[in-house]
């Protein structure tokens, strides 16, 4: 599980990412990204990430398996992100029968696509 400061939580924070944000579409998911700059300034705090997994991704348990993955995925990459920069990643149904290998390299391929990572 992400820590609670490096995690999107609040509805509005995922509008503002979700409507503002710079976006990366990939086979198996969508990676929106809002940078430091574009939100209200606040002290030095952490990358965040929010998840959004729905239902056309399949039912309950494959669901929840796609959001470990994720956040699992997730985790070390918030670390090398500028601070203060808010990413949701939604998971696209093909994400369903994708390993984790797989949904790595989609979101590194979304990340370099929006100049977060090299």
């Amino acid at each position: 599980m992400l820590p609670r400061p490096l995690r999107i939580t609040r509805p509005q924070d995922f509008r503002l990412v979700l409507r503002r944000g710079r976006r990366a579409g990939r086979r198996r998911l969508v990676v929106h990204a809002l940078a430091a700059s574009a939100v209200p300034p606040t002290p030095a705090r952490p990358a965040r990430a929010g998840l959004v997994v729905g239902r056309a991704v399949g039912p309950a348990v494959v669901r929840h398996r796609v959001s470990r993955r994720l956040r699992h995925l997730l985790r070390p990459r918030l670390e090398t992100l500028p601070p203060g920069t808010d990413l949701v990643v939604r998971a696209q149904p093909a994400a369903a029968d994708s390993t984790s290998t797989e949904l790595g390299e989609d979101l590194d391929a979304a990340l370099a696509r929006l100049r977060l990572t090299d």
